[in-house]
């Protein structure tokens, strides 16, 4: 029953919301905060259990999306640019906010890490609609603009969450206090991205020959139901092997989308509607989690930290584009497409309070903090100057999707 009116009451707080103007993720967070005292009151055991679950299928589902949106020609024809977009910004941000926690706030140097690299990725909740709607319209098409934005995003999301789940585990582990070796930390992330992607193809051509063999005997629902539950358990057992499940999991749609096109299509679509109820479980569970007062306590010097490390992601990005055939208007709208920050921030900053990781509240207050500062500013700054830095506006009807 709580989850039930936890959905009724995300899905009323995000349309509130969007009615004036502000993103609707915002309305499902604060609707999360203001019950979030009744919730911890009277919610079963079994709804703590299942949330590191639901948060999980979440991120599964808005990936998924995201491997199905990329063609190979159209990333092909990226290139480079997209692959330095994946990486740079946010190695660049992370270890620039793991300065800062690990000098100014005084974190030890894995929940540094952590909290950098967890508050680093970008927005696939914000990026992956808003550049598919772009693909669509045909906006920045001579360039694929829109198409390296969502690989570089989506893989960015990946690598920040590889680099946060192995510091993870090595400040949970028994050992962590015995000091660690930061470059056995560092080798193990491209062993644990290869294995990821390699599992994925299998799996992705696994499904493709199924689905293809049985295209008539199973239902389109049916279709999707296997691919987000094998993605979950994918991600669930990658998880324990410290691979980077998600990226496997990115994978195996890009591997639908080129093998099998019209199922993906239709797989693309259901995962859209499935998203509508993800995406407000996923807020409003992050807004349930937070201390009022832990959060309050971060306040400017939270927002300055975060701030800070949009100013090193910028410099990443533009630096990634250098040798892009991509014109100035067009370098400026990819920093504005890389701004904002909510969904890997929802499904990952309760985590370390989970775990028990020292100053875990804290990280938490940033996670929310990241979101609440950027959500907005990257919505509305795409809504407003992005059509027009690629060359076009967007139809007045169109104009919910940016909402």
């Amino acid at each position: 029953m709580i989850i039930v009116l936890l959905i009724l009451g995300g899905w009323i707080g995000g349309r509130i919301f969007a009615r004036i103007k502000l993103p609707p993720i915002l309305g499902m967070m604060v609707f999360g905060i203001a019950v979030s005292g009744i919730v911890r009151s009277y919610a079963p055991e079994v709804f703590w259990e299942l949330a590191p679950l639901l948060r999980s299928t979440a991120l599964v589902i808005i990936l998924l999306r995201a491997g199905l949106g990329i063609r190979k020609s159209a990333l092909a024809k990226a290139g480079k640019t997209a692959v330095m977009l994946a990486f740079i910004p946010c190695i660049i941000e992370g270890s620039a906010l793991t300065a800062l926690f690990y000098f100014l706030w005084g974190f030890d140097f894995l929940t540094a890490a952590m909290t950098g690299f967890m508050l680093s990725a970008v927005s696939p909740a914000v990026v992956v609609p808003s550049m598919l709607t772009l693909m669509e319209k045909g906006y920045g098409k001579e360039n694929e603009v829109p198409t390296t934005v969502l690989a570089g995003a989506s893989v960015d999301d990946v690598v920040a969450i590889t680099i946060f789940t192995v510091f993870l585990n090595h400040a949970a582990s028994p050992d962590a206090g015995n000091g660690v070796r930061i470059q056995e930390i560092l080798l193990s992330i491209p062993a644990s991205i290869l294995g990821a992607v390699i599992l994925g193809l299998c799996i992705g051509l696994a499904l493709t020959a199924c689905f293809r063999k049985h295209a008539e005997q199973i239902k389109a629902t049916e279709k999707f139901m296997l691919l987000l539950m094998i993605s979950v358990m994918f991600v669930e057992v990658g998880t324990e092997f410290h691979l980077a499940a998600l990226l496997g999991v990115m994978t195996i749609g890009f591997v639908l989308v080129e093998r099998a096109e019209q199922i993906a299509h239709e797989l693309s679509m259901k995962l859209s509607k499935a998203w509508v109820i993800a995406e407000i479980i996923l807020f409003v569970l992050i807004g349930t989690s937070v201390d009022l007062h832990v959060a309050l306590s971060v306040g400017l010097m939270g927002a300055g930290t975060i701030i800070a490390g949009l100013l090193a992601r910028s410099a990443g990005v533009t630096i990634s584009m250098i040798g892009s055939s991509f014109s100035r208007n067009e370098r400026i709208f990819c920093i504005i497409a890389y701004l904002p920050k909510a969904t890997v921030q929802a499904a990952l900053g309760a985590v370390p309070l989970a775990m028990g990781i020292d100053r875990g509240d804290t990280v938490l207050s940033l996670a929310v903090l990241a979101i609440l500062v950027t959500a907005p500013l990257g919505l509305f700054s795409i809504r407003k100057f992005g059509p027009k830095l690629l060359g076009t506006q967007i139809p007045e009807e169109d104009s919910d999707i940016w909402s």
